[in-house]
């Protein structure tokens, strides 16, 4: 039955994938898949791996929505040969995996595993051996638990030479293969959902009386984080530069979370308040990389709780971006909080902005929702996004670090229903064409697109209640691996030549 399906799969979405294809972006535009170490590897006690902060968290009560763990996740750790000739059969050039800090220091400094390292130079050597280019993450959100414990880890200044430390070893290990390295994966991401709101790890709070965090303080500690995983950032790239960079030839960028937030009305305050959401999220971290500063409405609205980049912080931080990484998923409306009631009860950074986000308008959505209550499908908003970096940054290189969309997971939907995924191919059809015409009509500087996610996996504080992948992974049946529809359409698309105008 299963072939059959697959048999009609192949005819109809031969035909759909040309309203979209490779030949429809610029010679070099590279197309990969992405995937993050927590979230794939599982094997959390093999390998000589150390405890991270997200095994920790993972066991606190009603943190994770269906209380799973990702101690196996997808089992990449043992699968990823497998899991590489499915990249190969749908013709992705690039794998963006990222490195468990655990595993190469299990205590996050000190001697390095020659295990872990074995396994990433495995994992790399498998993927070249397929015509697949690796795309290494170094920080996706994993610390290890012994740096919390130590000194709170992105709390303090201990962190910058730890994680310099931890880079130069993976720039030296891997460097002579990786051409193409991120940082850090959503800070403005981990900072405020961490340190502010509590609900990712470390779980560090102060809102509502401490009711689901044990300590913290939600209006300076995301601010700290940030500026720590800066200056960390800086630190990793100057070194880069000065070791590797003449003989290696690699590239460094950082991946940031880039929701659209676009005005809900044409008066002046909602436009401003458009800005500040953007300034508090994108220019949190691209301001001081290209301007030397944090953007001006965080110096007034944050004030003294702001951290202060001084001239020689300045001048390390600017221009250590090779490229600027971009996930984007979804946009929203955005209004001016004139009231700041939110901050008055909450005095928390996430309401510093003085601003409403929403996914309505005058009663219309502004797109139809994905699985996730955060996920709205606007496609228009990824053109916005990238002509927004264009515009106010000088059009920087840019990469498409992820993009994709989940469906639910639950008993009663059916296999066939969940392979059969219209909607997510309409998703990313919609999402690509956008971003060609960004790219041939407006020149925004992008050079890739990376899909979230290859597999079905485990998603955070979802748990295993949401599916991104292309490949449906049987969570009941040996983690067996199954193509959807939309792994077929990227096959077809990702195959077919259209003739390119001559300005491409």
């Amino acid at each position: 039955m299963r072939i059959c399906i697959g048999f009609l799969l192949i005819i109809q979405f031969f035909v759909r994938s040309e309203s979209i294809s490779r030949g429809d972006f610029p010679d070099g535009f590279i197309f990969g898949t992405a995937s993050s170490a927590y979230q794939f590897e599982g094997a959390v006690n093999e390998g000589n791996r150390g405890v991270s902060i997200w095994d920790t968290f993972t066991r606190l009560p009603g943190r994770i929505l269906d209380f799973s763990n990702a101690d196996m996740a997808v089992d990449q750790y043992h699968r990823f040969k497998n899991d590489i000739e499915l990249m190969k059969d749908m013709g992705m050039d690039f794998y963006r995996f990222s490195i468990s800090w655990s595993r190469i220091f299990p205590n996050g400094t000190g001697e390095p595993s020659a295990e872990g390292i074995n396994y990433y130079n495995s994992l790399i050597d498998a993927l070249l051996e397929k015509g697949i280019q690796p795309f290494v993450t170094l920080y996706h959100w994993d610390l290890p638990q012994m740096l919390e414990d130590q000194y709170e880890g992105w709390l303090s200044t201990q962190v910058i030479k730890d994680f310099e430390h931890y880079a130069y070893l993976c720039f030296k290990s891997f460097g002579d293969r990786v051409k193409y390295w991120v940082t850090f994966n959503e800070p403005h991401n981990f900072a405020l959902h961490g340190y502010d709101l509590g609900i990712q790890a470390p779980g560090r709070c102060s809102i509502l009386g401490h009711f689901l965090c044990r300590k913290g303080k939600s209006s300076t500690e995301p601010y700290i984080v940030a500026h720590h995983i800066l200056l960390s950032h800086a630190a990793a790239y100057r070194t880069y530069q000065q070791h590797f960079k003449e003989r290696q030839g690699g590239q460094i960028g950082m991946a940031l979370d880039a929701i659209w937030y676009e005005p809900i009305t044409d008066l002046d305050e909602d436009k401003d308040a458009a800005g500040r959401a953007m300034d508090f999220s994108v220019g949190w971290f691209l301001d001081p990389i290209f301007f030397g500063k944090y953007p001006l409405s965080m110096e007034q609205l944050v004030a003294e709780r702001l951290p202060e980049i001084t001239d020689a912080t300045s001048k390390m931080l600017v221009g250590s971006l090779d490229f600027v990484g971009i996930n984007h998923y979804t946009s929203l409306y955005t209004r001016n909080d004139r009231t700041r009631i939110r901050k008055l009860v909450l005095q928390d950074a996430s309401s510093d902005a003085a601003v409403i986000t929403t996914p309505y308008r005058k009663g219309a959505v502004i797109g139809e929702r994905a699985a996730s209550r955060w996920l709205h499908i606007v496609p228009w908003g990824i053109r916005k996004m990238v002509n927004y970096v264009k515009n106010k940054y000088g059009n920087p290189p840019m990469i498409i670090t992820e993009n994709g969309m989940d469906d639910s997971n639950g008993p009663f939907i059916t296999l066939e229903k969940t392979l059969q995924d219209d909607k997510r191919i309409r998703f990313h059809r919609d999402y690509l064409s956008n971003l060609s015409a960004a790219i041939r009509e407006d020149n925004c500087d992008v050079r890739g697109y990376f899909v979230w996610s290859l597999l079905d996996n485990w998603e955070w504080n979802m748990g295993y209640t949401v599916r991104f992948g292309l490949y449906y992974v049987d969570f009941n049946n040996n983690l067996t691996r199954i193509p959807k529809a939309s792994a077929q359409w990227f096959k077809n698309m990702l195959r077919l030549k259209r003739d390119m105008s001559s300005d491409i």
